[in-house]
């Protein structure tokens, strides 16, 4: 696809209003409450690797419903002291993986945790995390449960993401008061929500954000996910007012609005899975509906002949330097 028939000016003056549901902080209260309940930290067993650098360990957590959740935590070898954390979400249809298959974070020296995606491992990447609830939808994530908010695989899915943030401070070696969240697509999206749920991060990062805007993004691309939901649709016709009540619940310009954390956003103008306008759909709307008197620092970089792969290593260069700097503004 050519660049977006927007410009960059256009995106920048983006901000839709996006179909809210009045009960959306009560469901999502209710949602995290549910969940809450069961201690956060279910089992943590050192991971040998062949990494001489870096320390590993197989981390077991109560996710939504209390259902156990798999993740990577990572950290310098030899570092005694608490270290800021990083909490990773992976992209669509990947899993965790192998320890060593995401160290930028723990490299240059943070506490990382990178979360396993339920259910989904087997389309790009290795993960071990199932997902046992069923409910009718269709063949794929995006679209599992989607005929009702409360049996949604995201709803599922971001909850598991929240009980991440809360089993890394529980984890040795993490200095609690300075826990960030970093994801790309799939990962960016869940990002943003965790953004707009837990109001003491020290950051966020998200990159090509995945569940922003999505009505529009429904309507802008048929590549996978967002392709999905309209096929799905094709063969659901009836299922439409359903299906956009369920979607209203985990938009991440919702979270977006509420988030209360300094943001950066990457976007690649050519992008056809994540269209660019809905990523700037949720970074225009970001901490508009927060409740604080000074809106969060927030920054967006436009790589304006990438797409969904965005600006890699220069944009995750980008990424080291701007939480450094935040995390060192935040301790003076």
């Amino acid at each position: 696809m050519p660049h977006s028939a927007s410009t960059v000016d256009d995106l920048q003056r983006y901000a839709p209003e996006v179909v809210e549901p009045d009960d959306f902080d009560e469901f999502w209260r209710d949602t995290l409450a549910g969940s809450a309940a069961a201690p956060v930290l279910v089992d943590v067993r050192p991971e040998p690797t062949d990494l001489r650098l870096l320390d590993s360990w197989d981390v077991t957590f109560a996710g939504f419903g209390g259902d156990p959740v798999r993740a990577w935590y990572t950290r310098p070898a030899g570092v005694r002291e608490p270290l800021p954390a990083v909490v990773e979400y992976a992209g669509y249809g990947r899993g965790r993986g192998l320890p060593h298959e995401r160290l930028t974070w723990p490299a240059a020296g943070y506490a990382h945790l990178l979360m396993d995606n339920r259910g989904q491992a087997g389309q790009h990447g290795a993960g071990d995390t199932p997902d046992p609830h069923g409910a009718p939808g269709g063949p794929w994530p995006a679209t599992w449960g989607i005929l009702d908010p409360r049996d949604y695989h995201y709803r599922r899915l971001i909850t598991d993401a929240v009980r991440a943030v809360e089993a890394v401070r529980a984890l040795p070696g993490v200095a609690g008061d300075r826990v960030s969240v970093v994801g790309n697509s799939q990962g960016g999206g869940i990002a943003l929500a965790v953004a707009g749920l837990v109001d003491d991060l020290s950051a966020v990062l998200t990159t090509a954000p995945f569940l922003c805007d999505m009505r529009r993004a429904v309507a802008l691309t048929d590549l996978a996910p967002y392709g999905e939901i309209a096929r799905y649709l094709a063969v659901h016709r009836e299922a439409e007012e359903a299906v956009w009540r369920t979607l209203s619940y985990v938009d991440g310009v919702s979270f977006a609005r509420r988030a209360t954390a300094p943001a950066q956003f990457g976007v690649g103008r050519r992008d056809t899975v994540c269209p660019p306008r809905t990523a700037f759909a949720a970074y225009n709307h970001y901490g508009a509906a927060n409740g604080r008197p000074v809106p969060p620092e927030r920054e967006v970089h436009v790589y304006p002949f990438n797409g969904h792969e965005g600006g890699e290593a220069v944009h995750v260069r980008r990424q080291l330097r701007w939480l450094r700097t935040v995390l060192q503004s935040a301790r003076r």
